[in-house]
């Protein structure tokens, strides 16, 4: 069964964040960066991290940046392009 990239996104970002659940109820347009104050630099590490070991892609270093970050969607589809 193919994963879905917004139901995995959700997960990890709970998960890598510490959220306790709360992520689980994010929608595609909840803001992430800048929003979200548990999102800083070392956590979009980890979860860029935690994205490659948990789903099996390779993100590159110049294929990230704040557009990526923007929302649940836009983290979303990007994961969803990778997992393609």
């Amino acid at each position: 069964m193919p994963l879905n990239p917004l139901t995995e996104v959700l997960r990890l970002l709970d998960d890598t964040l510490s959220l306790g659940g709360r992520a689980l109820k994010f929608q595609r347009d909840t803001p992430l960066l800048g929003a979200l104050p548990e999102l800083d630099s070392m956590a979009v590490v980890s979860l860029m991290t935690a994205l490659e070991e948990q789903l099996g892609i390779s993100i590159d270093d110049d294929e990230v940046d704040g557009d990526v970050f923007a929302t649940v969607g836009s983290l979303a589809d990007f994961v969803g392009s990778k997992l393609a």
